[in-house]
Formats: structure tokens, C-alpha cells, sequence
């Protein structure tokens, strides 16, 4: 079993279904195509207000050119030191907007809190041109820690944002499994809470390869459409990104593959703790942090299940990752063949 990543993960069968639609006859090219074009009004109903919605193939092109968009290259970007923008990206935000800068703040299970960020913001030197000012709040749902922002939490940073002038952008690669936990509308954890612009991930929960840029700005499409061309990232064949986004949200099939990876998260944990593991923190998503005994550690390996050492929170700390198409019941004979 592989619990290193949820991108280990296969295609679902909806998202293949609706690739395999389009593997025959001739279609407009670089977005004139017909799924294409329906992609801002199913992501209007979804978000129960207008939007623009530009794919693309990577997590980090969705980050990174949505920042683009949002910061001058001599702004800052606020986020906390474990966000993925800055531990996992290289130097891909400053690389797409042209030199901005990263400014790192810290908080509990890699969330911001929004009278930490009124603090920071508050004592940050003010000497004109010879420093960084801020100009964006990246925040990420669900966190690199597997923590979810609530509905109140996103607001009264967004509240923070607007009394400072700045953007809110927020990283949504397991937007799904945050939304599956927080079983509320997509709408009030986005736009309704003043996020301007979402990454909202597809590949680690069953696509193939594609994240959507979703503007609830309007106003940035034009400016993100000449970031991701100028960046490489538009398709020329770009129905089957758009494909799989519309394959996604359909019968909400997002949502139930994000369902069946917290819940294999959960059973695994329930599992793990029996057997002598202690968690770091509790979990909200599909991603799981726990102090694992050094022979329960080699018992799972030498089972064959795969997993990363987390040093960063312990030394004897290890990340479990579930995904759509992780058994429950592969899971529970894991547990009863260590368990025996």
C-alpha cells in the first residue's frame, strides 16, 4: 500500500471515461473548444457566482501565475513557511512574477491567523522604496499539515486583507478534501470570505493532470490568460484539460473521491493508534502526521507500505497520505495482519 502521496493515484474511472469522449474527431485548439467553453458557467453554478476559470496541467503552474497576477514584482506575498509555495516550488512564485517576494510568517498547523497577520503586517518596516511591501495573503485549504480553514477563519483574514489593501489568493490543491470535511458551500469559503483567486486541484484526487485557475476577479482574466501563455502553460489541445474538469465536477464526483480519501485517512489513523502511533495533531483531510515507534515503523515497511519520515515535526514523526482509491478494507487487514 502507498501512502507516500496522493499523487501515486490513478486516473478515476470518471475522468478516463471523459478523456477517452474526446480521443476522436478534430476540435478547435488553445480553448475554442466546446468543453472549454462551458467551463466558466459550470463553475459559476458551482460557486454560485460568476467566474473565470483557466486550466492548466500543474499545481504549480495554478499557483504560481495566479500570484502573477496578484503581485507587482517588487510586492511581497504573505504565507506561512510551510506553505508549498515555499517549500516545495523552488522559486517558482518569484520565477512567474517577475522577482516578488515571499514573507514568511508561522502559526499553528501551517495556518495563519488573522491577529498574527494584523501583528506581522503591523511591524513591518516602513522605509519606501527600501523594502518589500506587502501586497498578497496566500493561505492554503486544506494546509501542508492537513488542517482546514473554516468558513470564519478565511473571512477574518479576508477582513484582514481589505483593511490593508491587499489580495487574498488561496492554494487549493486538496480543496476537495477541505470542503468534504467542512460540508459547506463552496462559495462561503472562497469568495463570500474575499479570496480574489483559487487553485482549485484536480490531479491529486483522481484527474490526470490539471488544476483550474478560478477568478471570482473577473477583472484578472485577461492578465492571467497572457501569464499562462507567456509561461507555456496553454494547451494547445486544451479540451482535454477542460474534459476532465467538467468530468470532475459532474455528480460531484470531486467531493465523493475527497470523501473516500478522508475516510480511508481516518481508518487508517484509528488503525495506526491501536497498534501504539500518537498524532501529531489531529487531521481534517486525507493527510496524516504521527510519532510512529521505531518497530511498528519497520512492521509496516516490511508489509510493504510506503511512507514518508516527517523530521520537521519529530524525529520519529511520519506523513501518511490516503487517496480516492484507497481500500478501507485493504486497510483494515493491514491492521489485522500487524495486529496478529
Amino acid at each position: 500500500m502507498n501512502f507516500a502521496s496522493d499523487n501515486v493515484s490513478p486516473l478515476c474511472p470518471e475522468i478516463l471515461e471523459a478523456l477517452s469522449a474526446e480521443a476522436s474527431g478534430n476540435a478547435p485548439a488553445y480553448g475554442g473548444d466546446d468543453p472549454t467553453q462551458r467551463l466558466d458557467r459550470v463553475f459559476s453554478d458551482l460557486f454560485d457566482t460568476d467566474v473565470a476559470v483557466l486550466p492548466v496541467a500543474t499545481g504549480t503552474a495554478a499557483n504560481c501565475i495566479s500570484l502573477s497576477a496578484l503581485t507587482s514584482p517588487y510586492g511581497g506575498i504573505i504565507c506561512h513557511h510551510d506553505a508549498h509555495i515555499n517549500d516545495a516550488e523552488l522559486t517558482g512564485p518569484a520565477f512567474f512574477t517577475g522577482g516578488a517576494q515571499l514573507l514568511l510568517m508561522d502559526g499553528p498547523v501551517a495556518k495563519l491567523e488573522p491577529d498574527a497577520l494584523t501583528a506581522y503586517l503591523a511591524a513591518m518596516p516602513a522605509r519606501g522604496v527600501h523594502n518589500v511591501a506587502a501586497e498578497c495573503v496566500a493561505i492554503t485549504q486544506a494546509t501542508e499539515l492537513g488542517a482546514v480553514y473554516s468558513p470564519d477563519e478565511v473571512a477574518a483574514i479576508g477582513d484582514v486583507c481589505k483593511s490593508h489593501d491587499l489580495r487574498l489568493f488561496m492554494d487549493g490543491a486538496r480543496f476537495a478534501n477541505a470542503m468534504a470535511w467542512l460540508d459547506c458551500a463552496p462559495a462561503d469559503v472562497t469568495w463570500k470570505a474575499g479570496v480574489d483567486v483559487l487553485s482549485f486541484g484536480a490531479t491529486k484526487n483522481g484527474a490526470m493532470a490539471v488544476d483550474a485557475i478560478v477568478l471570482f476577479d473577473t477583472s484578472l482574466r485577461f492578465r492571467i490568460e497572457q501569464a499562462r501563455k507567456r509561461s507555456g502553460h496553454l494547451h494547445s489541445k486544451h479540451r482535454y484539460l477542460a474534459a476532465q474538469l467538467l468530468a470532475y465536477i459532474k455528480n460531484d464526483v470531486w467531493l465523493n473521491n475527497a470523501r473516500s480519501a478522508n475516510d480511508a485517512a481516518k481508518t487508517l489513523n484509528d488503525m495506526l493508534v491501536t497498534l501504539g502511533a500518537r498524532p501529531v495533531h489531529a487531521s481534517c483531510s486525507n493527510e496524516l502526521f504521527l510519532h510512529i515507534p521505531d518497530d511498528l515503523a519497520k512492521r509496516l515497511r516490511d508489509n510493504g507500505v510506503s511512507f514518508h519520515a516527517w523530521t520537521a515535526l519529530g524525529a520519529d514523526v511520519y506523513r501518511f497520505v490516503t487517496a480516492w482509491n484507497s481500500s478501507l478494507d485493504d486497510i483494515r487487514a493491514l491492521g489485522q495482519r500487524l495486529a496478529g
